[in-house]
Formats: structure tokens, sequence, C-alpha cells
């Protein structure tokens, strides 16, 4: 009998206690200051919705397919997938947070409801006093992960989430932590005391002073972010078409579209983007957070009908024209903002409308306007390549055209590549064939904002390709093979297209295996998150020895600097090269070769590893190793042979 009392008693006391009833005064303050916190809210959120839904529409926004937006707001919103991937401590800590605020909503609601005594949650059900004690541990949770995140941000204090620090953060951050503070207090007294009233009031009043908060501070990506992840382009860095002749890029506010409005209005100022940027990393102007911070500031105080241009007080040109379009900020971002269309939408703006005056550049342009390649030779360098390798030209009976590119062409080290590949090709016994005429896919101008030159490119190549019949290409260039595949759509249909790394992976089994040196794979970045090839390089180096991965590999692979069109604009700025930043982390693990799979990596490489040491591991393109491996392993059969 005492123990059924005590557990009585005891189930009394820890239960959660909410007054049963409120005077009429009380109910008018409450609905008084619901109609003040609401107002508040709104009062603000609606000049950031009037923004968005009154900005340019994006041309090319198609909400098909349904079912993939569905899957990523799933894995990315409700499961918190890529918040806590990136960032496993802090981003299990947000995570709690996220998913304290779902299992608080129920809460909340009944909490409202029961001020003006219509509760429909009562602590004295069964399934009240399970719901409630189960929101009882999130609201531990969260509490713990408020107060962790509040140590990082204002004592730890990351470089990358910037150097001023935001005490409007730190008031929301106590604000949440008193929210779940009061609601768990409200287990240690009675429901008839003045202390529950008191804690009823307190937790209340922080969820009233918190609504209005929002839309003036990051957290306004509570409400947006969301939605962000929902309407996302549905595509890694994809660049929108322009809207007719009229349509310049990023020029102004009336270019800025919804979609940009929406996700400048989403940043929640973590710094993942500048964390893992390049460029930020070696001192260059460039943050990408900035870049995005820097559209919102010109929405907030200009709006996105305004004639003044986006760069120059909001964003640097400068800082735009640094960008390797390496995507590690786009991938990064938690809350589904595509800082790739926007940056190179300003360059676009500024190449577009001639602000935009760099004498690199200009030499760019004119010599893939007279020659048809960024390195400006004569067409007959190209054949002359071609007669010496005695490679075959496609007539359309053969399997593959083998696209060189302009590395692949005229370039010293990529005409070795592709001396190698076509090795691996025969030794396979493929068919195949390159081209007669062959123009620059535009990937630099691409990137560069010249749509005149890559439209004309794109358009000539298309017509060749169509001319010769060629339906499967395959390059030793990840840049032509994003541009083809994905680029060229824009003005027509273009062939299937593979990495030489995804061709010599379906037939590694037909290479040659052997047990060689340590190979440290570097990723390349269109290759890798562009296109989502990682298995498929190693898997066909793993057949010449042992492949590492240095300590930033495949998603987090850090760029060579080469991307954007950044190969042919000159000296880098900053403390240090994007080039040699690398090449100091592939040489320290230890590795003997470099194995790298882009010409353009192999270019920016070439110098940087001899610059780390008087003995620099091997650079070489994973077809060379192939190559060479089929070498040794047809002289060991011709030894025996003779033997």
């Amino acid at each position: 009998m005492n123990n059924a009392l005590t557990a009585h008693a005891l189930s009394l006391v820890f239960r959660y206690a909410e007054p049963e009833s409120f005077s009429m005064l009380e109910r008018v303050l409450f609905a008084v200051l619901i109609v003040l916190s609401l107002g508040g809210f709104f009062w603000r959120f609606s000049s950031v919705l009037r923004d968005i839904l009154t900005a340019r529409k994006d041309p090319d926004f198609r909400l098909a397919p349904i079912g993939k937006r569905i899957w990523d707001f799933f894995w990315e919103v409700l499961c918190q997938a890529k918040v806590i991937r990136e960032r496993p401590l802090p981003g299990l800590a947000h995570a709690f947070v996220f998913w304290g605020f779902l299992a608080f909503a129920v809460v909340s609601l009944n909490h409202f409801a029961a001020g003006f005594g219509l509760s429909f949650l009562s602590p004295a059900s069964w399934i009240g006093s399970f719901y409630f004690w189960f929101a009882a541990i999130f609201a531990l949770l969260v509490g713990v992960s408020i107060a962790g995140l509040f140590i990082r941000r204002f004592f730890v204090r990351p470089i990358w989430l910037g150097r001023k620090v935001s005490y409007e953060s730190g008031f929301i951050a106590l604000l949440i932590f008193a929210l779940m503070a009061t609601y768990l207090a409200a287990f240690a007294v009675p429901a008839a005391s003045f202390a529950a009233r008191g804690l009823w009031w307190a937790h209340a009043l922080c969820i009233l002073i918190f609504l209005p908060l929002i839309p003036h501070t990051k957290h306004l990506h509570l409400v947006l972010s969301p939605i962000t992840v929902f309407l996302s382009r549905g595509e890694f860095s994809r660049i929108p078409p322009l809207a007719g002749d009229e349509d310049f890029g990023l020029v102004t506010g009336k270019d800025v579209t919804q979609l940009v409005a929406l996700q400048a209005y989403s940043c929640v100022e973590c710094g993942r983007c500048t964390e893992h940027c390049p460029a930020s990393n070696t001192g260059k102007v460039l943050n990408p957070k900035e870049i995005i911070l820097g559209v919102r500031s010109y929405l907030n105080d200009l709006g996105p009908h305004a004639e003044e241009p986006l760069l120059g007080k909001y964003n640097s040109q400068e800082a735009a024209f640094q960008c390797t379009t390496c995507g590690a900020c786009e991938y990064q971002c938690p809350v589904g903002i595509e800082h790739l269309p926007v940056i190179i939408g300003l360059r676009r703006g500024a190449v577009n409308t001639g602000a935009w005056e760099d004498d690199y550049g200009t030499k760019l342009f004119l010599a893939l306007e007279r020659n048809g390649n960024a390195l400006g030779m004569s067409a007959t360098e190209r054949d002359k390549f071609i007669k010496k390798q005695e490679l075959p030209i496609f007539d359309g009976s053969q399997e593959y055209c083998l696209w060189l590119g302009c590395m692949g062409a005229f370039d010293p080290q990529g005409r070795e590549i592709i001396a190698s590949f076509a090795k691996v090709m025969n030794y396979l016994g493929t068919s195949f064939g390159v081209l007669k005429k062959e123009r620059c896919t535009g990937d630099p101008v691409r990137r560069l904002g010249n749509d005149l030159i890559f439209q004309q490119l794109a358009e000539q190549n298309l017509e060749i390709m169509k001319q010769q019949k060629v339906t499967r290409i395959v390059t030793i260039c990840p840049h032509c093979v994003r541009t083809i595949a994905k680029d060229w759509k824009d003005y027509g249909a273009s062939p299937e297209v593979e990495h030489h790394s995804e061709f010599m992976a379906r037939f590694q089994d037909k290479l040659p295996k052997s047990s060689g040196p340590d190979i440290v794979y570097h990723d390349p970045c269109y290759l890798g998150r562009y296109r989502g090839s990682y298995d498929q390089p190693r898997e066909v180096l793993a057949r010449s020895g042992r492949v590492i991965d240095p300590p930033r590999a495949r998603e987090r692979s850090f760029c060579c600097g080469a991307g954007g069109g950044l190969a042919f604009l000159g000296e880098e700025a900053g403390n240090a090269r994007v080039s040699h930043v690398r090449a100091k982390e592939l040489a320290a693990t230890g590795a003997s070769i470099v194995g790298a799979a882009c010409p353009f990596c192999n270019t920016m490489f070439r110098d940087a590893l001899a610059a780390t040491s008087d003995a620099p591991p091997q650079l070489l393109d994973i077809a060379q190793i192939a190559a060479q491996s089929i070498s040794n392993a047809t002289k060991s059969s011709n030894g025996v042979q003779n033997a």
C-alpha cells in the first residue's frame, strides 16, 4: 500500500505541470502578446517574402521530377544527413536542435491552446504523459546541444564562422536554452503551484520573443531552408540558361531570380563553404559565404527591382573571378544554397556587359575565337600530333570517338596522356578514332561567363558531331565530359560521353595486375563532385599498385586551382597557390607516384610538386600508369616465350 502511494505521489510530482485555468486578464494579455509577436514576425518576413516572390522568375525551373525533390527533402531536411555528414559533432548538435523543434511542435501548440482553456494534450492521460516525457528527452538533448554550439561560436570561434561575433545569435541561443529549461523545470513542480504558472508564462514568453527575431537574423533559415532544399535546381552546379537577348547574367537587382533571392535569405552563415573553398584557404579575396550575403544585403537595402550594379559595393568583381568552380562550397552547404550559379551569374554580368577587363581573359577569348582552342595554337599542330601518333580518324564505323580536347591536342604532357590511353584502347581491342576537326568544348568561357563564345563553340562542335555521326565519346578531360554532357544540351542533343577512367574501369579485368608502388590519387573536382566518379579511377590504379588517399579525398578533395578558366588567367593572388597547397598534401603521404585523372590537374601539379622537395613523387595520369603496366606485362610475357 505504501509503495503504491509513493509511486502515485512520484507520478504527480514528476508530471508535466500545466496550469488548469487562466483568468480573463491573463487570456487577454496572452492574446495581445501573440498578436504583437506574430505582427513583428510578419512585418519583417513580409518584405523578405515580397523580395523573393517579385524577383524575376527562373526561366529553366521545373518542379519535376517530384520524387527526387521529396527524397532530398527527407534526407537533407528531416534526416539532417548533410549537416551531420560534413561536421559530425556540431552537425549532430544542430540536428538535435532541429529534431527538438519538430518534437516540440505539438507541445507548443498545446501550450498556446492551454492559455485559452483549449488544451488537447492532458498530462494526466497516458498519451499526454508519454508525449510530454518524449519531448522532455529532446528538451535535454536540445539544451546540451545549444549550450555546446554557444560555446563553439563564442569561445572556440572557428575562423570560418566569421570574425564578427553575432550577439543576436547568442541571445537566440539563450532563448532556446531557456525554452528547454522552463519546460524541464515544469516536471519538478505541482500543477497548482505558483511556480508552475510562472514557468508556463516564462516558456510562452521565450517563444513569443523568439518569433519576431527570426526574420531579422540568420535563423530565418528555419523557415526558408526546407523550401530552398526542396526547390533546388535539381542538379549539382547547374548553370541556368540566359532568358533571351536582354539577359546578360547577374548585373543589377532586376536580374536576381526567385531562386537566387530565396537562397540568399536562407544562408545560415555557418561558413562551411568558406572552410572548404580553395581560394579562401589560400588568402584570396573570395569568400563564398560573403558572395551570398552580399546578394542578401543588396536585396535588403535596394530590393529586386533596383538598377544599381551587384558588383561593387555589395560584391567584389575580383572575388567573383577568383573562383575555381570546384563546387566544394555548394557540396558542403547544409541549407541548399547553390553558390556556383550565383558566382557564374556575376561573371556573366561583368563579361557580357564589358565591365570585366583582364588581359589574360581577353587573350583567351581571342584564342578561342580565332584558333578554336584555349592555348591559341594553330590547328596544324594538332594534325601533326595525330599523324605522328598514327591515331585513326573517326569515320563513323568505330565504336568510340576519342575526344582530344585542348590539353590532349596541344599540351605536351596532355599529348603523352592521349598516346598512353590510345595504347590502352588498342590493347583492349576497342575501335576508336579522332575527329579531323575539333574545337574547344568551351569549358573555360562557360565558367568565365562569356556566353557568346561558348554558344559558338558548342554549336560548331555539335554540327561536327552530327556530320560525323558520333554517338559515343571518350575523353581524358573531366571538364570536357561535364561540358559535353550537360552544358551543350542548351544548344542541342549531345552524344553520350564518358571519362577515360570510367572506360578503363569497365574493362579492368582485362588490364594487367601487378604489385607496384604506392600511388596517391588526387580526385579532380569535375570528375568527383561534378560527376560522382570516385571508385573507377581507384579501381584502375589498384591494378598497378597500392592506392592511398590524401587527407582531403573524394567529396572533400582539395582543388588543383585550374578550374573556372583560372588555368589561363595568369599568376594567382593571395598568400599561397592552390596547386602548391594541394601538392604538399599529396607529397606528404610518402607515395612515390601521384595519380592524376585530369590534364588540367597534371598541368597544375607539374611545377607545384617540383617545389615540394628535391625528390618529389612522380606525376602520372592513370592512363600512363595503365599503359606502363601493359608494357611491363608484355615484356614479361615476351621474356617467358623467348626463354
